[in-house]
């Protein structure tokens, strides 16, 4: 009974957190994106190899990372730098323009 009680609850999580992150806005998340450029590229794909590729990458995805480094979670001193100023909407709206940079 008590894994099927986390079970839902765990499913309800993941429907509200689904809803937040499609509630993003792409639009407003590509203006936010012009921070992420120097690093990530222009199109999410960096010139770097020390930077992490974000085309192709899912809003869920990309949601939990910036949670992650914004938390401390993750432990990197740019990102949590970058991520730290971000609000609940940002990342749903980074994370909603991400999303839609395909993979190259």
């Amino acid at each position: 009974m008590r894994k099927l009680m986390t079970g839902a609850i765990v499913a309800s999580l993941l429907l509200v957190a689904g809803t937040a992150i499609a509630g993003g806005d792409a639009a407003a998340g590509k203006a936010k994106f012009a921070m992420c450029m120097g690093c990530h590229g222009a199109n999410g794909v960096p010139t770097a190899p020390t930077y992490p590729q974000l085309a192709g990458k899912d809003a869920a995805y990309i949601s939990e990372q910036l949670n992650a480094f914004r938390s401390g979670k993750r432990d990197n001193a740019t990102m949590k730098a970058m991520a730290g100023g971000l609000s609940d909407a940002d990342v749903a709206n980074l994370a909603a323009y991400i999303g839609t940079l395909p993979k190259p």
